[in-house]
């Protein structure tokens, strides 16, 4: 999969961003998974997750599945500087399901979290997959804001756990 998306052109919206697939185990793509479970782990329990917390979310998180055949991991940088990351697990022949959606804070509002969704829907099309889902929580209520303006809609429960509320889905189409 060979997918990058560049936005590069003057000062529209998304300028500066290029998005493309990266391993998860590189030095960026684990301190944006680092950085990703530390915001939603923090958020949920009201209070800094500990070092040690992160360390336990990551493990055994089940991210060696975002890699072809199975998914993809994208890392996004603005300005070169790792910025942004997602991926997408395939979970059926048809369905992918989007995971670990996250821009640091410091580059959100420049347009990369739109490009970000785009190159994962590109990903999970390379796949094989017709149709996206995902689950979050009700308080990431900017992440579900996002969702909605890029076409996804709330679906009946495809799986459960403790940290799932909400429920998205979107047809994918080629651009």
């Amino acid at each position: 999969m060979a997918t990058t998306i560049r936005a590069d052109r003057g000062a529209e919206r998304g300028a500066g961003w290029e998005i493309r697939p990266e391993h998860h185990a590189t030095p960026d793509a684990e301190a944006l998974r680092r950085d990703y479970y530390d915001e939603v782990a923090s958020r949920y329990w009201r209070r800094p997750a500990t070092a040690a917390e992160v360390d336990e979310g990551l493990a055994g998180d089940g991210v060696e599945a975002l890699a072809p055949p199975t998914g993809a991991f994208l890392v996004g940088r603005y300005g070169g500087k790792p910025a942004a990351c997602g991926g997408v697990l395939m979970l059926d022949a048809g369905r992918a399901e989007l995971t670990r959606v996250f821009v640091r804070p410091a580059f959100r509002g420049t347009g990369g979290a739109g490009l970000l969704l785009a190159a994962l829907e590109a990903a999970a099309l390379d796949l094989g997959a017709r149709r996206m889902v995902l689950n979050t929580r009700l308080d990431l209520v900017e992440a579900r804001a996002l969702y909605a303006r890029h076409g996804y809609a709330e679906i009946p429960a495809y799986c459960e756990g403790p940290y799932m509320e909400v429920w998205y889905g979107k047809e994918l189409e080629r651009p």
